[in-house]
């Protein structure tokens, strides 16, 4: 049947983000050529839920919309702006279809004779029987212990089957299959799926004028598509099964031992063909000499592409891994299972990031801001993922935004006009680079010999010139450094130590401290010269503290390092960060800076010295407290800066973890937690005992 030349049939998708944004802007295009009047346009909430403008749009089209189909709001910031037009509509639309989201949201499904308001009866009350009651998500039986092949890869065979039990049983029946189809539709989420997801609601549920679109198109089944593989952007079709299939970097380019990182994706955006953020990180890590297993699942448990692809004989064939998700390991943004992902993680014992893209702002937005991360943001793909074990979260890419707006996150301002659509997503070179060093920086460190590997440690003085050297919270610090650095040397590092804690703590406070005016030992010089001449950011110190040197830790001429050289590891004194007085003063004041001291000071580390880590001792420093975003670090941060690229350790006290979090998110620290001190009773001093 043709649809009437005056006829018009608007659907609309209402869902959590734009990974389906081009595939869904050519699917509407093939079915406005297909069925003249047909309108199909998406709308996200990552996009509504801070533009206000977003929202009148996305509100005026659920309100004029003759078919509904929403997916994946969980968040009341997502559901809520909108919850009110939906509940208004649900009795007035052709069809709505709600899926994967909060309860509120799902029960306004009403398609045909199906209603999901009312209390479960005829097939829906048979198919909860069938399932036995279920598992909710995150229920230890399902994550912790058993085979990453049950769960969500179970879910989706269910899912598959369902519309197969269901195809001959009349009745509402008819309906609830018609629900689970368009699941799978939306699951396989390619242009072709989106066109049939379509074609599909309006050949079953458009009514009155609208039914002349009937049949315009015939809709085939969901085409269905690996739940489990890897994808390469230079792989021939994309995607494959066959770890032998996936390009390789060249071996003169290579990393000495050809080491391999492990990359986690989501298979929605490769479905989409919305790659553009992993192909950036692809190609910087490779560029560095690492090849890359870039693998998927089918859903948001990681589980089976590790134990496929990252693991062979029970034994990890990877270096490190890297998640790109945003999500947890086990779960996404509705729940996860810690207690799964750590088994997981424990078993492959490997170094293990959880990187994110940008979900609920343009890159421009994030570069521009102080704060960073949007509160969800950090909730979802940081926190959550730190339950797992993730380290040094860092953004890698995200939507561009309005076209040729400069991001402010670096000093390459970049404005991505190259993208094909400003909804699709795109690397952030400078982030993309940065995620490559680090993971340079790990898996080096995790190849290099024992003896061979340089390590700096450092320690705190605060107040300087109080006697403060080697001060921290709850622990005594120059004993657990020696009992730290005498393992270390039992292990294998090349070090000369003292014979105690005494004569180490006595060798770094004298020296020739009083002969350089110093609070401790200097361990070597820097010349004023080859730091202006190297410092990358010098011209933004020097906006804050003038003319190199400046007066830290400098005799005019040269900076000053304080520590000790005790072979290939240096017990090292952190610069103080020049505003003792009022500490807080760098974080929330505008335009500030670390000193030149404090900046020669990890440049030395990182370039003179070459550490292949940093051990921070105790609670706490400086370095996580400079200035830059809260969260979700660009380039212009400046512990970002500081650190670089280095794995950087820390030992932390565990009745801290609120500060501990900043070092983590800040300065891309793995912690090493320590136990406080136990509480005994004080008594009194001998002469007060008599006291009344």
């Amino acid at each position: 049947m043709d649809a009437k030349p005056n006829a018009s049939l608007r659907l609309v998708v209402v869902t959590m983000d734009t990974h389906l944004a081009s595939a869904s802007a050519v699917a509407a295009a093939r079915l406005a050529k297909a069925m003249p009047g047909l309108k199909l346009e998406m709308h996200a909430a990552s996009e509504y839920a801070s533009d206000a403008g977003a929202l009148a749009r996305c509100r005026e089209a659920i309100e004029n919309a003759d078919i509904l189909f929403v997916s994946m709001l969980f968040l009341e910031d997502h559901f809520l702006p909108v919850i009110d037009l939906l509940e208004k509509r649900r009795e007035e639309v052709d069809a709505m279809v709600c899926a994967m989201s909060a309860a509120e949201v799902v029960r306004l499904t009403k398609i045909g004779r199906f209603d999901m308001s009312k209390p479960a009866s005829g097939a829906l009350a048979f198919l909860k029987r069938l399932r036995g009651g279920g598992a909710k998500p995150g229920d230890s039986k399902e994550g912790s212990g058993s085979s990453a092949s049950t769960g969500g890869a179970r879910q989706m065979r269910m899912l598959r089957r369902l519309p197969k039990i269901l195809r001959f049983i009349p009745g509402t029946a008819q309906d609830v299959r018609a629900y689970f189809l368009c699941l799978q539709y939306w699951l396989g989420g390619s242009e072709d799926n989106m066109v049939n997801l379509a074609a599909f609601l309006v050949n079953r549920y458009a009514k009155g004028p609208r039914e002349a679109f009937r049949n315009s198109v015939q809709s085939v089944e969901p085409i269905e598509y690996p739940e489990l593989g890897l994808y390469h952007p230079r792989l021939e079709g994309r995607i494959t099964d066959r770890l032998a299939e996936l390009p390789s970097v060249a071996a003169r380019q290579a990393m000495p031992g050809r080491p391999r990182v492990g990359l986690l994706m989501l298979r929605s955006y490769l479905l989409a063909g919305n790659t553009g953020h992993y192909d950036g990180v692809i190609h910087a890590i490779e560029a560095r000499g690492l090849s890359v297993v870039p693998a998927f699942a089918m859903g948001l448990d990681s589980r089976p592409a590790i134990e496929a692809f990252f693991m062979k004989d029970g034994k990890p064939t990877v270096d490190a891994v890297v998640s790109l998700t945003g999500f947890s390991l086990v779960g996404g943004p509705a729940y996860n299972d810690s207690q799964a992902a750590e088994e997981v993680l424990a078993s492959l014992n490997l170094p293990y990031i959880a990187a994110h893209p940008l979900e609920f702002q343009t890159l421009a937005e994030w570069g521009g801001s102080a704060r960073g991360l949007l509160p969800v943001e950090s909730t979802i793909m940081v926190a959550i993922p730190e339950l797992d074990g993730a380290t040094a979260p860092m953004v890698f890419g995200g939507r561009p935004g309005v076209k040729g707006v400069a991001c402010q996150g670096c000093e390459r301002h970049c404005t991505f006009e190259n993208s094909v659509s400003t909804q699709d997503m795109v690397s952030c070179p400078d982030r993309a680079e940065r995620l490559a060093d680090r993971l340079v920086g790990l898996v080096g460190l995790r190849r290099r010999a024992v003896q061979e590997r340089r390590v700096a440690v450092v320690i705190f003085n605060f107040p300087p010139n109080g006697g403060s050297v080697g001060t921290a919270a709850h622990l005594s610090v120059f004993e657990s450094v020696f009992n730290t650095l005498k393992a270390m040397q039992t292990e294998g590092y090349s070090l000369q130590l003292p014979n105690s804690a005494k004569e180490l703590r006595e060798a770094l406070l004298n020296g020739n401290a009083s002969q350089q005016g110093t609070d401790a030992n200097c361990m070597a010089r820097i010349p004023v010269a080859d730091y202006i001449a190297h410092e990358t950011y010098l011209a933004d110190i020097e906006k804050v503290w003038g003319a190199a040197p400046g007066r830290q830790l400098t005799n005019g001429r040269e900076f000053f390092v304080l520590g000790l050289n005790l072979g290939d590891v240096a017990l090292v004194v952190q610069p103080g960060f020049g505003y003792e007085g009022d500490p807080m003063r760098l974080l929330f004041e505008e335009g500030m800076a670390p000193t030149h001291a404090f900046a020669a000071f990890y440049r030395y580390l990182r370039e003179d010295f070459k550490a292949d880590a940093i051990l921070h001792f105790g609670t706490h420093g400086a370095l996580e407290f400079m200035p830059g975003k809260q969260a979700g670090s660009s380039g212009t941060c400046w512990p970002e800066r500081m650190i670089g690229p280095v794995p950087n350790f820390y030992l932390y006290a565990s009745n801290n973890p609120s500060e501990g979090t900043i070092a983590k998110r800040r300065a891309a620290a793995t912690l090493i937690s320590h136990m406080t001190p136990p509480v005994g009773q004080a008594g009194l001093y001998a002469g007060l005992q008599e006291l009344k």
